[in-house]
Order: C-alpha cells, then structure tokens, then sequence
C-alpha cells in the first residue's frame, strides 16, 4: 500500500508519497510567505501517518503542534476552497527538547560522540589547531580516556601541552599556542552555553523515534529560540543529530515509510563559511541516510543558500514566494524556476512573484519515481493550533512525556578529568619528612665541627691522591 501526504492542491490533489518521504525535500520562501505553516502542516501529516519527526522550533510557534486548531475564517475558507472534508482539529504527541533546560528536556551529548571534526567548525579553528584536536582525541582513546564535557576535554589538552614532547614521534607537532587557542575557543563556547551541551546522560536517538498508543509518530520539537542566538552552536548540534543517524541507524533499504523525518529549519546557517570537506561530508549523509530510513527536509528562505551537490538530492520541493527587486535577485529567480521541471520557465518565474501566503509552487516524488512538473498549488492549513502555548500546557506536557525520568537528573561519573588528576597525584614524588633538628650544646658543637674537619681534610687528600695518581699515570 503506497499512502500519501494530502497536503497542497493545485488544479487536482498533488500527493507527496509517504514512501518517498526519504527522498529528502526542501521548504523554501521568503520571509512572511508560509512556509513555516507548510513545515507545520508536513511534520503534523507525518505524525498521523505514524512517522515521528524532529524539527528545530527558531520562533517558538511550532509548540502550537502539541493542540488543537480553533477554526477562524481564514482557515474556514482556505478548507472550502480546497474541498478538503477531512478537516478535524487536533494536536499530535510532542516531546520538547532544550540544551539550555528551560523550556525541554535536556539535550546532551559527549564531548567523544560530538568528535573532533564537529568540534573544529564548533571552535572555528584552523587546519593546525583541528590536527591538534585530532591528537587529543586519538591520545584519549589510546590511552583510555573518556571525554563527557568541557572540563574533561579541558584537561586532555593541557596533558597533551605538558606532554608535546614526548608525544611528538608518535602523534606530531603540538604547539602551545595551538593548544592556547583551542583553549580560548572552549572558553568562547561556555559563554554561549556549550557547558550545558555536554554531558550525561546524553540523548539516544531511539529515544527520537517512538510513536504513541495510538500510532502516531511522536514530534521532536528542539527548543532553538535562544539556541539560535549562537547559530555555530545551533547548526553544529543538528549536524551532530544528522550524523549520528546516519552512522548508527542499520541499513533497511527501501520501505513503506520512513523511520524519522528530519526537519532542518535555518538550513542555511549549516554551509554558512563551511570548509569544502564539510560540504562533502553532508552532501554523502544526505545522499546515503535514505537507505537508514530517514528524510531530510531543509528549510531556508532561499534555495540557492542549499549548495548544487546537496540541492541535487532533494526530490520533495515547496517554494514559496520569492522576492526579486535587484538585477541579481532576478538572476536568482531565474536560475530557480530553471531548477524544476516546468513547460515554461518564463511563466513559472512569474508565479514564483505573484504567491501569496499560503500558496507554493510544488513538484513531488512521482510514482514513477521521477519528480513531476511543478505546480502552482495551495497548502492545506494545519489541523494543530498556529502558534505558541501557555507555559502551564508546556508544563502539563513535559510532566506526562515518557522521556523525563531518563533525561531530567544529571549523571556524574569518572571521565578524563577525574582520570588526569588521579594520574598527576598517583605520580607525584613523596618526600620522606626529614627528622627535626635538635638544638646541640657547645661542646657537641665543638665536637662535630672538628670531625667535619677532618672529614673534608681527608676528603681532600683522597681526591688529590686519585688526580695524582692519574696525573702520574699520564706522564
């Protein structure tokens, strides 16, 4: 049975299959177009399909998933005008998730999970400072380390200073003000909040793909409001989330519908100043997650912020309005409209201007496989509630979720620092306490100053006897 996502309509119902959900996707417009109501309305057809989903939440408005819609007129009559009779308001299970633990569980991993590649683009350092890294983090598994936090990976790096040396013929060259600057990136780091990203119990990604009683896919909802304020930070934890999919789901190959849905809001923070090596790395998660049973949908307000070997493998498209008011946004429109597959590019680049909220231009995974022409079309409004929620149903919610016992108490245990310091006392030098001196008496004193006399009297005359001799020896 192949199901579809009724989602836009244009001159018919345009399906989006669910098995084709893992063909990945890209959601884009400019600011004020809808397309945050098109990622609301898709993650919430998901959830009813039974497909669990993770978003990040930048605005706060995605909490609104977790609720029921209360019907106005606008969305009255955006219902008559699509003809959809299967209109039901209702929310759909949430879980929320927040590295800074105000508004969500806490969202953590481990210094070793996050890695030292991640970790460089996180620091911004140099290809030196990141060989540097890529050191620290080998001599940690050599020698049995394990990193949880900063202060743990703090502490590597000091041990790695103090031992540049002896490191050198076995790792290579570590420079003091390489391992200074990584320093002062860490320090940059906990000012933004890294310190709360670390640590135990981090997350498990089984964790992100439940479904309730009632066999609706649960929504991750990553909580990126104030997250987003440190944009490496919100775009290196996503990447870290995407990686960890890709190398830790098994292979399943093509089935009915996917295990996740990973949705990428801001997507153009994640290429913003990436090093080539990045692109590519994300470029082969992307191609090859599908076979792990995971869609990847980018969300940006530019397609063109999605760079050509990653936009290639996006066969789900929903662009909204596009803005064109410069010489070089009208070339960028136009080299949009030549991007799908269209009778007249001419005509399609006009309506790419004349959307209006609500509206996209839509082409789909055909049954065929291929992607099918796109289509002016409107997006069905969300059955869940538009917008935020009241702290006391945030409460209610994060009091009932599955997931809080596991995640809300921090867990302490031995790692890197704690080893590094048992090591430094294990090896420091014990002095045997020297006996207290006793005040001698003058004839005492007399007596020892004599004998240490005649110590050195003969003393001497042994050493010149042996010079003597040698000189004697010599002539």
């Amino acid at each position: 049975m192949n199901a579809s996502i009724q989602i836009a309509k244009g001159r018919d119902w345009l399906p989006l299959s669910v098995r084709y959900l893992n063909r990945h996707g890209l959601i884009a417009g400019a600011t004020g177009t809808g397309k945050t109501v098109t990622l609301h309305t898709l993650a919430e057809q998901c959830s009813l399909h039974g497909i669990p989903v993770l978003v990040a939440d930048v605005k706060g408005d995605l909490a609104g998933l977790s609720q029921p819609s209360t019907l106005n007129d606008r969305i009255s009559s955006r219902i008559q005008q699509m003809g959809y009779t299967g209109f039901t308001p209702q929310g759909v299970p949430v879980v929320f998730w927040d590295v800074f633990r105000q508004i969500g569980h806490p969202l953590r991993t481990t210094i070793s999970e996050m890695g030292p590649l991640l970790l460089s683009r996180l620091l911004q350092l140099n290809p030196t400072q990141e060989g540097v890294l890529h050191i620290a983090f080998k001599l940690a598994d050599d020698e049995g380390m394990v990193l949880l936090d900063l202060k743990d990976l703090r502490a590597l790096l000091q041990e790695v200073a103090n031992r540049s040396s002896e490191l050198q013929s076995s790792y290579g060259n570590v420079s003091s003000a390489s391992v200074g600057s990584i320093q002062r990136g860490l320090l940059t780091l906990e000012s933004q909040g890294g310190t709360l990203l670390f640590g135990e119990p981090a997350l498990r990604l089984a964790d992100l793909m439940r479904t309730d009683f009632s066999g609706r896919g649960v929504v991750n909802i990553v909580c990126a409001q104030k997250l987003l304020e440190s944009p490496k930070v919100y775009a290196t934890l996503l990447l870290w989330l995407l990686s960890e999919l890709y190398e830790q789901l098994p292979e399943v190959g093509d089935i009915e519908k996917p295990r996740l849905v990973f949705f990428f809001d801001e997507a153009h923070l994640l290429f913003d100043d990436a090093a080539p090596a990045l692109v590519d790395r994300i470029e082969q998660v992307v191609r090859l997650i599908r076979s792990k049973g995971v869609g990847v949908f980018f969300v940006t307000q530019h397609p063109l912020d999605i760079p050509e070997k990653v936009a290639a493998q996006l066969g789900n498209r929903i662009q909204h309005a596009l803005r064109a008011f410069s010489p070089k946004e009208q070339r960028a429109l136009r080299a949009v409209a030549e991007t799908f597959r269209c009778d007249d590019a001419s005509a399609l680049e006009r309506d790419l201007l004349e959307l209006v909220p609500g509206e996209a231009v839509v082409s789909f995974m055909g049954a065929d496989g291929a992607p099918t022409k796109a289509e002016r079309a409107l997006i069905l409004p969300p059955a869940s509630r538009i917008g935020t929620i009241t702290d006391q149903e945030r409460r209610s919610i994060m009091a009932d979720s599955l997931v809080g016992a596991s995640y809300d108490v921090d867990v302490e245990r031995v790692s890197a620092y704690e080893q590094l310091r048992e090591r430094a006392t294990r090896e420091q030098p014990t002095e045997t306490p020297r006996p207290a001196r006793q005040r001698q008496t003058p004839v005492e004193a007399m007596v020892s100053s004599t004998m240490r006399s005649i110590g050195s009297q003969i003393g001497r005359q042994i050493v010149r006897g042996i010079l003597g001799s040698l000189g004697s020896r010599r002539s």
